[in-house]
């Protein structure tokens, strides 16, 4: 088995985590859990094209966004978990028999931007979607004080 470095599994889960790379470069092209993020952030960036060309009050892209952002935010914590990682467990999960590498600044400046993005993400996520749930409350009462049925 080939070395893992702690540093470049961190940065791939914060630069490409939503689409698994991170799970790629430890676990090989047979890893299922890899493949698996595609379908959810495709669907995330499917949302976003959708609101873009249909606008704000496409109910698809208010499900399909929040999907992108829960993607991001869980790379970003995937990265904050591998940089956080002490060195000396990371080599004998990802390393075994090979001697501990230190690892220096990479992964604690991988973890920092890896903070500043999640949570700027997450919350963002969470605004988002807090957002669009009133807004169809509001619009289910408006509806209803008028006699009409909301859509769904």
């Amino acid at each position: 088995m080939s070395y893992r470095s702690k540093t470049v599994a961190a940065w791939l889960a914060l630069l490409g985590g939503a689409l698994g790379l991170h799970r790629l470069y430890l676990h090989g092209l047979r890893d299922r859990l890899a493949w698996a993020h595609w379908p959810p952030t495709a669907a995330g960036l499917l949302g976003v094209e959708r609101m873009w060309a249909l606008g704000q009050d496409d109910r698809a892209a208010w499900v399909l966004i929040p999907l992108l952002g829960l993607m991001i935010s869980q790379a970003a914590l995937t990265a904050i978990v591998y940089a956080l990682t002490p060195d000396e467990a990371w080599a004998a999960r990802r390393n075994p028999g090979q001697p501990v590498v230190a690892t220096g600044w990479g992964p604690v400046l991988a973890a920092i931007a890896a903070l500043l993005l999640g949570g700027g993400v997450l919350m963002g996520t969470i605004a988002f979607s807090g957002q669009k749930f009133f807004e169809w409350q509001l619009e289910g009462r408006a509806g209803a004080a008028a006699g009409v049925t909301p859509s769904a």
